[in-house]
């Protein structure tokens, strides 16, 4: 019988060969190179360099890395780069700006200037390349007029703890935004543009990955009152974010810009990277030591606890030697004052029920090394976590009712602490039995 410390072993090496696939460097090596003068993006030429100047700006907390292929492939004519406090990489043109995440600040306001100031100056002969990644909504924000950073600090705060998609919140943002939903495209006028994205959104939409900066944007000004009454919003926003949706869905402002919009004609958008590619690297790898796998879907979301109750349900009902994967984008509705993340609540809940069977390991994370306000990527449960905590006095219940998984874990010596991965395809669920 496999023991229970290979069986760690093996979901970590699992989940390392998974961030080895998603690497951005990697990733962009494999759409964009350069042969003589010509860049050519999936084999097709794309453009001459001979004939203009290359900028690279961006978002998100793979930016640097990307940033950082992007310079080692043709040569850059400057750039700006909004990345996570410490999620940096060493680049020679591109200047790299570290802001707040999950909620922004004034350097993410900064970095975003600074991009916009570059565009400024572009004209019909040059390519824009953008390098967006996950994170890009916090980290990037030009905002509309009437509504100050403050506002959007206290909007995010009640996003984050409403239990609204990914997709709503990234409408919300969207409307608020002078760079969001496609309107970093319009900046980027007359340039040719071509966006270069690492996709953190199921699906991989691109107008709602990093709020799509450089995508028709399908969403309105309706939609944001809509989910605004769903999650009982009106109350937790501040008036002048319910004012400027108001005054969009009466027709007194501009919507963002929409496929028929022709500035589109100038733009291309590639996913160059997402959780499908994460999660095969992981399958090939589970495969190599032994385990028969079954991939449950790459497009998990939900309630982060019942998620990890069925991952645990199928591994204790499972045949030895399988290993159960998925990829996704839980979420958690914060119901109590703790501290923690989506990944770290799935594997408490598992915890639940592997309780006490043969040998079983539950390891969620995120590939971003971040998991939710914290600074571990997620963490692991095995079938003896719950007799372990009852030795320490531990109340596992109690600290699941209190979303306080972080706390259950450090005191376990049961987080999965990566870092930061220069990269972000979602979270990670990895079962073996």
């Amino acid at each position: 019988m496999t023991s229970l410390h290979s069986l760690r072993s093996d979901a970590r090496a699992i989940f390392d060969a998974a961030l080895r696939a998603a690497d951005p460097r990697l990733a962009i090596q494999r759409v964009l190179r350069r042969t003589g003068n010509v860049l050519y993006l999936n084999d097709a030429p794309s453009f001459d360099t001979t004939r203009g100047r290359v900028f690279v700006v961006g978002t998100g907390k793979a930016g640097a890395r990307m940033a950082q292929a992007v310079e080692e492939i043709v040569d850059v004519h400057a750039g700006a780069v909004t990345v996570k406090y410490e999620h940096v990489a060493p680049t020679r043109r591109v200047n790299i700006y570290e802001a707040g995440h999950p909620l922004p600040d004034e350097n993410g306001a900064r970095g975003t200037r600074a991009v916009v100031e570059l565009l400024d100056g572009v004209t019909d002969k040059d390519l824009v390349l953008c390098v967006i990644s996950g994170g890009g909504s916090a980290l990037f924000e030009w905002l509309v007029d009437g509504v100050t950073l403050d506002d959007l600090r206290g909007f995010t705060n009640a996003l984050l703890r409403c239990g609204a998609t990914i997709y709503e919140i990234n409408t919300l943002r969207k409307h608020i935004s002078q760079v969001k939903g496609g309107q970093l495209a319009r900046l980027a006028q007359p340039a040719r543009v071509v966006s270069l994205i690492l996709s953190d959104v199921l699906g991989s939409p691109l107008d709602v990955i990093a709020s799509g900066p450089t995508a028709p944007d399908s969403s309105t000004f309706a939609d944001c009152l809509a989910i605004v009454e769903k999650y009982n919003l009106r109350e937790m926003f501040p008036a002048s974010i319910i004012e400027h949706y108001e005054r969009g869905a009466r027709g007194e402002i501009p919507d963002t810009p929409k496929a028929n919009d022709l500035l589109f004609a100038r733009v291309t958008n590639a996913i160059i990277a997402d959780n499908q590619i994460a999660c095969d690297a992981a399958a090939n790898a589970a495969r190599a030591r032994g385990y028969a796998v079954n991939l449950l879907s790459t497009q998990l979301q939900g309630e982060a606890r019942e998620i990890g109750r069925e991952l645990g349900k199928w591994a204790k009902e499972g045949k030895r030697r399988t290993c159960w994967l998925g990829g996704g984008e839980p979420t958690v509705t914060l119901r109590g004052h703790g501290k923690g993340g989506r990944a770290q609540e799935l594997v408490l809940a598992s915890a639940f029920e592997i309780a006490g069977d043969e040998n079983i390991v539950v390891l969620s994370a995120g590939t971003d090394g971040t998991d939710g306000p914290t600074d571990a990527a997620g963490a692991l449960a095995d079938n003896t976590t719950l007799s372990r905590a009852h030795a320490l006095g531990m109340d596992a219940r109690a600290f699941l009712d209190n979303n306080d998984a972080y706390h259950f874990f450090a005191a376990l010596d049961d987080l999965l602490i990566t870092g930061p991965t220069q990269t972000n395809v979602n979270d990670l669920m990895i079962a073996l039995r």
